[in-house]
């Protein structure tokens, strides 16, 4: 049985949908795979059943899992929501230009959400949040810093990626499936840090892309994104074909 904090002020059936949703994003359970029964979990989670019964059902509602009569309770296939700007992932953009994409983390780990920031993810002041700052680069070259913040509930395994071989995108698209974002672009100077990543003079203009993004019903990931303005240009498709 799991043993919880008398400070822990989340909710126990909360608790048990953020289980539920970690087994799913770390990989452990897939697609169609059959998970524990509501009678498993009162036992692994010493509650009662009307306490589980809402974990589940809730999960069922989000589309999370998905209930057979007489089977049981199975994790409902991935659907991706359908957004007017399209969120790609930086390394096949640079191998459909032909090129070599590389990247460098410079940060990876968990850190403790300020103000600004638990108010973006609607979390409380202190929360825990996963933190990565990575420098991606083209044929050799910086053409991205992204800093991101993600959440634990959302990506579990978030850490323990190898960004060398891997991007957050592919992981988190995978691990978050999009619901929908909102995002903005402006263009900025560099500040001393941003520009030696880049590689360009401090005050350099770049374009700065902000992006908040939802997976089941969570903030899953807050990014910023700096772009050298003299080799970067976004390109985006409204509508559908």
């Amino acid at each position: 049985m799991e043993q919880h904090s008398a400070q822990d002020s989340t909710p126990i059936f909360q608790r048990i949908k953020d289980y539920l949703v970690g087994e799913i994003a770390s990989g452990r359970w897939k697609e169609g795979d059959l998970v524990p029964s509501e009678q498993a979990l009162v036992r692994q989670f010493g509650v009662s059943r009307m306490t589980v019964n809402r974990a589940v059902r809730e999960l069922t509602a989000e589309q999370v899992l998905t209930r057979r009569q007489g089977s049981g309770t199975f994790v409902a296939p991935q659907k991706y929501q359908a957004t007017l700007v399209e969120i790609r992932n930086i390394a096949d953009e640079v191998r459909a230009r032909g090129h070599v994409h590389a990247s460098r983390p410079l940060l990876l780990e968990r850190c403790v959400a300020g103000e600004a920031l638990a108010r973006q993810f609607a979390l409380e002041p202190g929360a825990s949040l996963f933190h990565s700052l990575i420098v991606h680069a083209e044929n050799g070259e910086p053409i991205q810093v992204e800093e991101r913040w993600v959440d634990p509930a959302c990506a579990p395994a978030y850490l323990e990626q190898d960004f060398t071989r891997t991007t957050p995108n592919e992981h988190l698209m995978a691990a978050a499936p999009l619901q929908g974002a909102t995002y903005s672009i402006e263009a900025l100077p560099a500040p001393r840090d941003v520009a030696e990543m880049l590689g360009v003079g401090v005050g350099a203009s770049c374009l700065v892309l902000k992006r908040l993004t939802m997976s089941r019903g969570r903030v899953a990931s807050v990014v910023t994104m700096w772009h050298p303005g003299h080799l970067y240009k976004f390109t985006g498709r409204v509508g559908q074909d």
